[in-house]
């Protein structure tokens, strides 16, 4: 039933992808995607695990903790900085999910990388890694590092997307964002841009 839609998704992920017309889509008010300072950038790589079960598509996303330093209590992809070990940023994407989620990486298919996203507040460069397993994995999630899994059902989600907005304060003041709302949670800011551009993607199937 997936295997067309495996197809698919590694043909446009090696090809033109929406890029930074999706991001901006979810980009905050008053703020613009700006190019790394390559003498301060952080790179980094998160994974967008997918997965079907009962005639749905999930992606996989973390709640972070409210102790962490960088983005606390925010939704975001499992994923990190790169570390000195990891030989290629798709690694360090595979090595920070099995840290956060204690998924088993081997049953997993890399399918390709959507567009590269810059945080500037933190000074992370992100490279996300779309990856697939072709059922639920078995999660077991690092309390340390992760607050709440949240499994997103892509397939209702694309059928009822919704934007919403609202004010917020954030470190460097307040702030007013688009975001995803999804059983109580806001999926904004880098998250949020980085899904974006999935969505696109799958619409387009």
């Amino acid at each position: 039933m997936y295997s067309s839609l495996k197809i698919y998704l590694k043909e446009a992920l090696g090809g033109k992808l929406p890029g930074a017309d999706a991001h901006r889509k979810m980009l905050p008010e008053g703020r613009v995607l700006r190019t790394p300072d390559l003498s301060t950038v952080k790179p980094s790589s998160v994974l967008l695990l997918i997965f079907p079960e009962n005639d749905q598509l999930f992606v996989c996303l973390t709640k972070r903790p409210a102790s962490m330093r960088h983005h606390p209590g925010q939704i975001s992809f499992p994923g990190g900085k790169a570390e000195k070990e990891d030989l290629s940023a798709e690694m360090t994407a595979l090595r920070e999910a099995r840290e956060e989620i204690g998924i088993d990486t081997s049953s997993i298919e890399i399918l390709g990388k959507l567009s590269d996203f810059y945080v500037y507040v933190s000074e992370f460069s992100i490279q996300p890694f779309l990856a697939w397993v072709d059922q639920k994995p078995d999660f077991k999630v690092n309390t340390e590092e992760v607050e709440a899994l949240i499994l997103l059902p892509l397939t209702d989600f694309l059928s009822e997307e919704t934007i919403s907005e609202t004010d917020i304060g954030t470190i460097t003041g307040p702030l007013r964002i688009k975001y995803y709302p999804y059983n109580g949670e806001f999926i904004w800011g880098a998250t949020a841009m980085i899904l974006s551009e999935l969505i696109e993607i799958l619409k387009r199937y």
